[in-house]
């Protein structure tokens, strides 16, 4: 796996009222400070790392360098729990959702990490106007800001949080927001088959965390 190494800073989470496709569950926007480095996945995990660990492959859509899809939240949790085992580490785990978005935001404010601008999303994202409703190989679009590849479509991606259906009480250190008030968990990006305003840098999905569906998959985060 490559990583992008993810620098402190601060950002406003969420999106204004007047942004165009926006949800009410991406407000209020609120400030968040991100006060430790961390690395990112460059890419989606693959199928190829998700066999080397687990010993199978769950996805819809086959392929070595395609993500892994229909792996649910639990799913997941147990892959960082045997990659942790077998690297001899406790570093691995889902990014919290702020951290997420810092990172697919990559300093920028616009609905999407290069702008606000639909009709350049195709070089940025496999999502429902281009993909053929299927996923594709990572890293085969233009990268973010921050050299990481995907954030925007192809596959959703689960991040640590619980579901919160506004960011009300949202904690602003960019830990997850994992109280055990709910049930759901949230996945970020958009995904193949989705429209463009749903592949926005704010947008938030929700699942249960037993729950497999395509297109889900993931990214990593490596602690420092």
């Amino acid at each position: 796996m490559e990583f992008v190494l993810i620098q402190p800073g601060e950002f406003d989470m969420g999106s204004p009222e007047y942004e165009t496709s926006r949800y009410n569950d991406e407000g209020p926007v609120h400030h968040v400070t991100i006060s430790e480095a961390f690395y990112l996945g460059k890419y989606e995990v693959t199928q190829k790392q998700w066999h080397e660990i687990m010993g199978d492959n769950p996805s819809y859509f086959k392929g070595d360098d395609l993500p892994v899809e229909n792996v649910s939240w639990d799913d997941v949790h147990e892959f960082i729990k045997k990659l942790n085992e077998k690297e001899g580490t406790n570093k691995y785990r889902l990014p919290s959702e702020a951290e997420w978005e810092y990172a697919a935001r990559a300093g920028t404010t616009t609905r999407y990490s290069f702008g606000d601008d639909d009709s350049k999303l195709g070089e940025y994202a496999w999502y429902s106007e281009n993909s053929g409703c299927n996923t594709h190989l990572v890293g085969k679009k233009k990268a973010n800001p921050w050299g990481l590849y995907d954030v925007h479509g192809n596959v959703w991606e689960w991040v640590q949080d619980e579901w919160h259906d506004t960011y009300n009480g949202a904690p602003n250190d960019g830990r997850a927001w994992d109280d055990g008030a709910g049930f759901y968990r949230v996945n970020r990006g958009g995904g193949c088959f989705y429209y463009a305003g749903c592949c926005r840098s704010a947008l938030r999905n929700d699942d249960g965390p037993g729950g497999h569906s395509c297109p889900i998959g993931f990214r990593l985060l490596q602690e420092m």
